[in-house]
């Protein structure tokens, strides 16, 4: 009996551990990850599991143009267990409305088995209010959300493998900076997802620095031959806290001191700038004292800009003065095409 329940809870973690296309998981890999969560089973045993045993129950598939062959279910293929629940439901389905908005189609799409168990769901729900659920739901980017960049499906499937199992890959990169196709072997060592956009840190073969590739801008995406090499104490925590999307202006933080209208006060108070802020209401008068220390950052110093007239910043004197120069190059713009129409 105890055989038989070892039988079935490795056939359970097995299915588990099988990606819908266009994933696809190696045999070995397999037999390396059943043996991680104790489950110790020679190759041939493994493979007539896959071929005889779960291929004639479930939709599983099988690229054999290449060894070690790699296994996959089929895109479609939708498994309850367990059970989904209204409220998981609805939480599903505002993920989906967020994530359209925040990474590319390809990436969400890794889900999309997931928001449609969630949207039959609810769809099924005629005896309820729930049946109107579409009316209902709906997420808001914060200011101007720009449409994610388009992202290959094959290449964030190799790129998330590649950087999953520490593999170099073999890069066909558009350059900004010189509009012409370059290739390199880089050595994954994380991604980023910010605003509309996904980048793929990495090291350059031959180099030691880390640098940031956009994956829209990846045309030809292969797994290399070349060993994989680690960035040494690489965190990307404190990557992204050292200013690496932020556009540091300096290395330390700034204390912010400005005063705000009452509007932006509500906003601060119930979503703060930082975890420091302090907000006072100056007597006499319809503005706050606002106090908070900050990144040394443009983007910090582009949120107040978009504040426009709501802010007056006091300090730091650098910021002040970029403000006021700005405001006034804005000024002159529009007076000057006034004076020419």
């Amino acid at each position: 009996m105890s055989d038989a329940r070892d039988t079935l809870f490795r056939y359970l973690t097995l299915l588990q551990l099988i990606p819908r296309y266009p994933g696809r998981i190696a045999t070995p890999v397999l037999k390396e990850k059943l043996a991680e969560r104790g489950f110790n089973i020679d190759v041939r045993s493994l493979q007539r599991d896959l071929s005889q045993k779960l291929s004639s129950h479930f939709p599983l598939g099988c690229d054999d143009s290449e060894k070690p062959y790699k296994w996959y279910f089929d895109r479609d293929f939708q498994c309850h267990l367990p059970a989904l629940d209204v409220p998981s439901a609805l939480t599903l389905v505002l993920a989906e409305e967020y994530l359209k908005g925040l990474l590319p189609p390809v990436v969400v799409g890794q889900l999309s088995s997931h928001f449609t168990d969630a949207r039959r769901l609810l769809d099924e729900l005629a005896s309820n209010g729930l049946s109107q659920w579409a009316r209902k739901v709906r997420a808001i980017p914060n200011g101007m959300a720009l449409i994610p960049a388009e992202l290959e499906e094959t290449t964030w499937q190799t790129v998330a493998q590649a950087l999953l199992e520490q593999k170099a890959i073999d890069v066909t990169y558009l350059s900004r900076t010189t509009e012409t196709n370059k290739h390199f072997t880089l050595h994954p060592q994380g991604i980023v997802s910010r605003h509309s956009a996904t980048y793929l840190l990495a090291q350059v073969e031959g180099f030691s620095d880390l640098r940031q590739f956009a994956l829209h801008r990846v045309k030809q995406v292969a797994l290399s031959d070349v060993k994989w090499q680690a960035t040494e104490a690489f965190d990307i925590d404190a990557y992204i806290q050292g200013g690496a999307f932020g556009y540091r202006q300096g290395p330390g933080d700034v204390t912010l001191e400005a005063e705000i209208t009452r509007s932006v006060a509500w906003l601060l108070q119930e979503t703060p700038i930082a975890d420091t802020q302090t907000i006072e209401a100056l007597p006499d008068s319809k503005w706050h004292r606002l106090t908070a220390c900050v990144p040394d950052d443009q983007q910090t110093l582009w949120w107040l800009m978009g504040m426009g007239a709501n802010v007056k910043v006091i300090a730091p004197a650098a910021w002040r003065d970029t403000l006021k120069a700005n405001a006034e190059q804005v000024l002159a713009q529009y007076q000057e095409s006034v004076t020419t129409a």
